[in-house]
């Protein structure tokens, strides 16, 4: 378990949703997970953080009643900089959809995505470092682009957080692991026609659990949906499932767990 600090730029630092109902949302979690709710910064609406055991672990915000837009988790990767992180990002091909801008006294913030289309977050921390533990059960462990291949895509990331990108040399698996100061933050992961049309290129959320069967029949008995059953995979049992509002997100119990 690990606990908060001032993550290195390009870090995966903090997971947010924002959803059409936030009560039905957290009632979802909190059974799911065990989270706790308090609120957080609500400059652009109402929005709570999520705490395991008293720390946080993820965001959770309501979208304006007008904004028809598609549900799903987004990944922050943190900066020193993030107007500077914008503009390089901009630079590279990348998107700025929102910011910066302040979250009050938390950090700062923006919302963008890459070449080909995969919604991210990046934040400057303030008062807020990002996620305060991790390795229990009920926290974000893993993040990992779902693309369509890696090579062009790996190039904007590396250029714009200066990653060191370790290949798996395989002539059947487009898979590539993002290393900072010498250790694995994220990975990408090309899947060709297997991207659902649906999503598009997306980033995806890990979230540990004490059992993957178990989780996966959870979700299900609170209205969620598993899209995948679970099975064995290179970092432990996963299982790959929807909230009621459709938000995607993996289950995993890790094999080191």
């Amino acid at each position: 378990m690990t606990e908060a600090t001032r993550r290195t730029p390009g870090t995966p630092c903090w997971v947010s949703l924002m959803v059409h109902g936030l009560d039905a949302t957290r009632e979802f979690y909190g059974a799911l997970f065990g989270w706790e709710f308090v609120p957080g910064p609500q400059q652009l609406g109402p929005y709570d953080r999520a705490l395991l055991d008293g720390k946080e672990v993820a965001g959770i915000g309501q979208l304006p009643p007008d904004r028809h837009l598609p549900v799903a988790w987004t990944t922050y990767l943190a900066s020193d900089d993030a107007d500077e992180t914008a503009e390089t990002i901009r630079c590279c091909g990348g998107t700025v959809a929102v910011g910066p801008l302040d979250a009050g006294e938390a950090g700062r913030m923006v919302i963008c995505s890459d070449p080909v289309g995969a919604v991210f977050g990046v934040w400057q921390a303030g008062q807020h470092l990002g996620t305060a533990t991790a390795g229990a059960p009920g926290t974000p462990v893993w993040n990992e682009l779902e693309t369509y291949e890696t090579s062009a895509v790996a190039k904007f990331y590396q250029t714009v957080f200066r990653y060191e990108a370790e290949p798996v040399v395989s002539a059947d698996f487009d898979y590539l692991t993002l290393h900072l100061d010498g250790r694995p933050v994220a990975a990408l992961h090309g899947v060709g026609s297997a991207l659902p049309r649906d999503q598009g290129a997306h980033w995806m959320t890990y979230f540990e659990v004490a059992d993957t069967d178990a989780a996966a029949r959870l979700v299900t008995e609170l209205g969620g949906h598993v899209l995948r059953p679970p099975r064995e995979g290179t970092t432990g049992r996963i299982a790959l499932v929807a909230d009621p509002e459709g938000a995607v997100f993996t289950l995993v119990h890790s094999a080191t767990a």
